[in-house]
C-alpha cells in the first residue's frame, strides 16, 4: 500500500485509530521500516494528526551505519523539525553513487538496526530499562551515539506545532532510567508481608563471621583495566600450586626405540 497517496493515507489514519486488538481502539505504537523519505513524511503527518507515538528506523546508503528514533508528537522532534541525523562512517558516499551501481546493502547492518528497534519496542511496551529516543550505529567504529531531540517551535509541520502547544506536552521531560543502587533507594529495606519459612539472605559479613575464607580474585582480574561498562562475569580463583615430590613422581626410563618402531607398535594394537 502506497501511503503517500490521498486515498491510502486516509486508510492509514483509519487503521491507526481502529487497529487495536479489539478492532475498535487505537494502536499502541507505529513502527516505521520504510526505505524512502516520502513514506516517512506521510507517517510523520499521520502520527502528528493523531498524537500517535511511533518509532522510525533506517540504514545509510553506504550500509555501514543506521539509527532508530522514538518520536512523541509535541514532545520530541518530528521528522520535519530537523534534518535527518546521520552517523558519521568515514566513507565517501559519492563513490557509491555511480551510474549502474546500486547503493550498498549489508544484511548484517540491517539485522542490527532491526534488533535495536525491536529491543526498544519491548522496553517501551513492557516498561523496563532506558527507552532510546535516538540511537545510532556505526559499524566502522563500533560507535553508538544517542541523544534526545526536542521539537522545533518553528517546525514547518502545522500539526507538530499544534501538538507542541498542548499543556501536557509543554511540561514533558525525557524518561531517564537509573539502575538499582543509583536510583535513590540504596537504603530501602524491602519487607515481605509473608515469610512462612523464615528465609533470610546472608551477606559477606556472615561468611566472615563463620570463618569461611573467600578466595581473592585472580591476579589478572585485579590488574586488568576494563573499558567503561565492562566487568568480569565471575572472579576466577587462583590456581593451586602443584608440588612434585620424589614419592609421587614416576620414573621415566630412557628407551632406545625409534619412531618407526613406536608407530608399528601403535598399529598392532
Amino acid at each position: 500500500m502506497d501511503i503517500t497517496t490521498t486515498a491510502n493515507f486516509e486508510q492509514l489514519l483509519d487503521r491507526m485509530q481502529h487497529g487495536g486488538v479489539d478492532g475498535k481502539s487505537k494502536i499502541d505504537l507505529v513502527l516505521s521500516c520504510v526505505d524512502n523519505y516520502a513514506a516517512r513524511t506521510a507517517l510523520n503527518q499521520a502520527c502528528n494528526e493523531l498524537n500517535q507515538e511511533w518509532m522510525e528506523s533506517g540504514v545509510s546508503e553506504d550500509a555501514v551505519s543506521g539509527h532508530i528514533q522514538f518520536l512523541l508528537p509535541g514532545r520530541t522532534a518530528c521528522f520535519e523539525c530537523l534534518p535527518p541525523l546521520i552517523v558519521a562512517s568515514g566513507i565517501d558516499e559519492s563513490t557509491l553513487k555511480r551510474e549502474g551501481v546500486c547503493a550498498a546493502s549489508l544484511p548484517t547492518t540491517m539485522g542490527l538496526v532491526a534488533a535495536m528497534l525491536v529491543q526498544n519496542v519491548l522496553k517501551y511496551l513492557l516498561g523496563f530499562g532506558q527507552v532510546s529516543y535516538y540511537l545510532g550505529y556505526s559499524a566502522m567504529k563500533d560507535f553508538f551515539p544517542s541523544d534526545v531531540m526536542r521539537p522545533n517551535p518553528e517546525c514547518s509541520n502545522a500539526q507538530c506545532r499544534k501538538q507542541q502547544a498542548v499543556p501536557e506536552h509543554t511540561i514533558w521531560t525525557p524518561m531517564v532510567w537509573k539502575a538499582l543502587g543509583h536510583d535513590g533507594k540504596e537504603n530501602l529495606v524491602v519487607e515481605h508481608e509473608d515469610n512462612e519459612w523464615g528465609i533470610e539472605l546472608g551477606g559477606d559479613d556472615d561468611a566472615a563471621a563463620s570463618g569461611v575464607t573467600i578466595a581473592p580474585a585472580a591476579a589478572a582480574a585485579e590488574t586488568s583495566k576494563l573499558a567503561s561498562g565492562l566487568s568480569f562475569a565471575y572472579e576466577q580463583p587462583p590456581a593451586a600450586p602443584v608440588v612434585v615430590t620424589e614419592e609421587n613422581s614416576a620414573p621415566v626410563a630412557d628407551a632406545d626405540v625409534s619412531l618407526e618402531d613406536l608407530m608399528g607398535q601403535l598399529k598392532s594394537l
